[in-house]
Parts: structure tokens; sequence; C-alpha cells
């Protein structure tokens, strides 16, 4: 079986022939996920004689639902229906004269909320004050000026918890239970700093709903829900035979109620794709348990595996495996490759970091139409480089003096998930709380609004670190300072030995 220029390996054409209600295929960093899924649509058309409409792909970017689409058109000359959930959403409540909100309405709501609202009401201003264990603050300059950063982070921790919240399906009623939970509380002052925390949340979505409603206007998750309602109220006019879902980790609840419901309408068989060793979104309300529970959900699923990777090499992928597997959670995969690369892992301890990547640059100057990513926890970590020789240009592209012709990109590890380079350069290694792993802890409070989660030790970093790892096609060199270094490396330092 071949598609394009590309021949399916046995794998790959067990689960395109597989005639199972449910599968989940867990597949490996470069497996051939997206040719796999190409075969299987044109096994369904060709063979099993299903019309073109009666296929639903979808996939999580409009970057790559339009990038599967494209592929189905040229590799195949097929013209499959390829959504986002919120495109497909939109879709089915199209009849209802909705408006879509600013995507930073949220944002725009709760910042408008610590800048105004609070000062035009004594109780509130009380309460931050509280909060914050300042006294006397008279005004948001005031706040601001001796608690900038506090307040920052109060902002994002109230947009990432009704955020949650909503990608959890939770409603206003439950700010109700969510009170009687946090009583539970041994210490009064933990329970009176979250019973804080909740009061302006509640001010916040009250505010955010009550704008939308007047408005007329629904955000991308309430678009998802209604879109679920009319399906449960009124089926789905479309005649969906197969669904087909791309990066099946990255599901959220109410993501999977929309799909759940289409499949009970429709009697639809469902095949999901992804890698639970990439799952890296929990904080956008992506939920793991949905993937790593499949079989719970759908009780006679098949679950089926691509743990041949044709991006990195063999000696690569058996240690980032081996790395990844030390959390017993996630599902178990014999990974492996046909490509060789004797010492794919470098790490480079260094004292002057800017002096070491130069090494490394102009090592990697000898290779001809080779491209480079460098890969850091967080946006600015490139910081750590840039000097009068190395400058960030359009964002994420790197120039550096006397090696102008190099293909060099700059990127967080979360933005490159999906992408491949020829070399990849780690930086930000460092034991901190904003090194990797990332030691910042989560305000207890988002517990309220998220599933119990994964106990193993900075188990979605790992996930991170893994992602970070099998981005090259050859070597990856992770920049460590000879000072505190991250225990990752350590750990990792061991698997080389």
């Amino acid at each position: 079986m071949q598609i394009g220029k590309y021949r399916l390996d046995k794998s790959q054409i067990e689960i395109v022939k597989d005639e199972s209600n449910y599968i989940l295929v867990t597949a490996g960093a470069g497996s051939g996920k997206t040719l796999t899924i190409l075969g299987k649509i044109n096994y369904l058309v060709k063979e099993k004689n299903i019309k073109e409409e009666e296929i639903l792909c979808i996939s999580f970017t409009k970057a790559s639902a339009e990038s599967l689409k494209q592929k189905l058109k040229t590799e195949l000359n097929l013209i499959v229906p390829t959504y986002t959930f919120h495109k497909l959403s939109l879709e089915i409540i199209k009849d209802k004269n909705y408006e879509i909100a600013d995507e930073y309405l949220l944002e725009e709501i709760t910042n408008e909320f610590y800048q105004k609202d609070i000062f035009t009401s004594p109780h509130h201003l009380k309460l931050i004050c509280n909060y914050l264990n300042k006294r006397n603050l008279k005004s948001y300059e005031d706040i601001l000026n001796h608690n900038k950063k506090e307040l920052m982070a109060l902002e994002k921790l109230c947009i990432t918890f009704i955020h949650l919240m909503k990608c959890n399906n939770y409603k206003i009623e439950d700010f109700l239970k969510f009170i009687k939970t946090i009583k539970k509380t041994i210490f009064y002052k933990k329970y009176q700093r979250e019973k804080t925390l909740l009061i302006f949340i509640l001010n916040i979505y009250l505010k955010y709903e009550n704008y939308l409603q007047e408005n007329k206007e629904i955000d991308f998750d309430d678009m998802i829900i209604k879109a679920t309602k009319e399906v449960k109220e009124y089926g789905l006019k479309k005649n969906i035979k197969y669904i087909i879902i791309d990066e099946y980790q990255d599901t959220s609840l109410i993501r999977f109620n929309l799909i759940n419901e289409i499949i009970k309408k429709t009697s639809a068989k469902l095949m999901v794709v992804g890698d639970d060793f990439q799952s890296i979104y929990r904080f956008t309300g992506c939920d793991i348990s949905l993937f790593l529970n499949f079989k719970n959900y759908f009780p006679n699923a098949k679950i089926m595996k691509l743990e041949k990777t044709y991006r990195n090499s063999n000696e690569l992928i058996k240690i980032a495996g081996k790395f990844i597997m030390k959390n017993k959670n996630q599902i178990k995969k014999q990974l492996y490759s046909s490509k060789h690369e004797q010492k794919p892992i470098i790490i480079l301890k260094y004292k002057d970091i800017k002096e070491t990547f130069m090494k490394v640059i102009k090592e990697l100057s000898k290779y001809e139409n080779q491209t480079i990513l460098i890969l850091g926890r967080n946006n600015n970590d490139i910081y750590l480089l840039l000097d009068k020789n190395i400058k960030l240009q359009n964002q994420n592209k790197i120039i550096i003096k006397d090696y102008e012709s190099l293909k060099i990109t700059y990127m967080t590890i979360h933005k490159s998930k999906g992408l491949e380079s020829d070399n990849v350069i780690l930086i930000n290694l460092e034991n901190k709380i904003t090194g990797f792993p990332n030691q910042l802890k989560d305000e207890k409070i988002i517990r309220l609004v998220v599933n119990r989660q994964d106990k193993y030790p900075y188990s979605e970093e790992r996930r991170l670190f893994y992602v970070a790892l099998t981005r090259t096609k050859n070597k990856v060199y992770l920049l460590v300072p000879q000072k505190n270094p991250s225990i990752f490396i350590e750990e990792l330092s061991t698997m080389l030995n």
C-alpha cells in the first residue's frame, strides 16, 4: 500500500485495514501518523465504498487541519471534510444568530476588573489588600507599584481557572460546590485565601458571561458546548459513517462530549490518533485521562501502536523512550528506528553559554542546507544567547555574524510540537523555578476545575522534555550550566553512560 512516494509499513497497514468500531492509535514521535490517516481514508473510500462526505476528519489547529485537507487533495485526489473542533461546532450551530467573541475578551475583562472594578467596591478593595497582605492601598497605582508581579499572577490565575472551568463543563451553580470543597481545608488562613480567590473569579466570570449574553456573542468553549446540545436535541444533518481525530492526546472533556454525542446519533465508527508521551497542554483544558482510559469510554475499543519512528535515530528514541516511560502512567511503547546516529544526544557543560553555543554553530556550519532549531522552556530564554553578534529577527529567526547563511530558528518547546529539524539545540537547562523542568507550583485552587492530577513528579514537564529531544533528525545538543544543572540532565546522564 502506497500513498504518494511513501509505502506504508506493516503496523500502518494493520491499522488501515482494521474494522473495529473504535480504535485508539498510540503513535510515537515521527512514526508516520499522518500517512496512516491518509491510508485509512483512502481505504475507506476505495475499498469500503464510504463516500468522502461521510468521513469526518478533525485536527486541533487550523494549520494542521488545512495541511491534512491539502494532503488528501494532492496525494489522493479526495475532498474530505476536515475541521478543527471550533470550525465543526460553528457549522453545527450556523443557523443560530451568534457572533464569535474576540479571543482576548476574557483577558480584557479580567484586567478591567483588577484595574477599575475593585476600587469601586470598598469590600473588594479590602479583600485585595488582605490577599496581597498589604494595608491601606488606596488605588490601582499603589497596588501596581508594590505588587506588580503578584497582581499579574493573580490575573493569569483567574483567566486559567475560568478557561479550565468552561473546558471541563462547570457552570455557575458549581461555585457553591467549590465553596463546600474549600471549607474542608484544615487551615483557616488557607480557606480565607481561596474564598477570596473564588469571589474574584466569580465576579469576573459573571461580568464575562453577562457581556457575552448582552452582545449575543459566544466564545470558543461555548461554541463546542452549544454544538453538543444541538446534536443531542436535533441530531446531525450530515450522514457520518467514520470519524478520524488527530492529536487526540490534546482533547478536552467538552470536545469529547461533542464527538460522543455525534457517535450516539450517527453510529459512526471512530479512530483517534495521538501520543500520550506528547500531551503538554493541560492548562488549556486538555485531559490526558481521555486518552489513557480510552477503553473506559469505549469498552470494545482496540488499542493499536505505531512504534517505528522515521525521524529519530534508534539510539535517540531508545533513550527518550526510557526517559518518558519512567512514569508508569504512560502507555508502554517499544519504540525503534532503522536510522542510526552513534551519539545523538550531546550534553555540553558550560561556564559561558555563548561561547559553547558558538562552538556548536561552528560544528554544524560544516553541513550544507541543514536546519537548526534552538528550543527554550520560556519565550525569553533566547536572551541567554543574544548579543551584538547574535540577533533575533522577525520573532524567531536567528542571525549570527559570519554564519548568515545558516537556517536557524528559535521557539519554545510548546510551539515546536509537530515540527522537526536537522539538528536541535536546547537551552535553559538549569535547576531553578523558571528553568527546565519548570518548578512553578500550581495554585491549589486549580484542583477544583481539573481532573485528578498525575502524581508523578514533573509529569507534564517530563513529556515536554521528550518533545524537545524528539524534534531532531540527527543530533540534539543540550547546553547545561556547570553549576546547578537541571535534574533531567542528571537523570539523562546516567542513561548515556
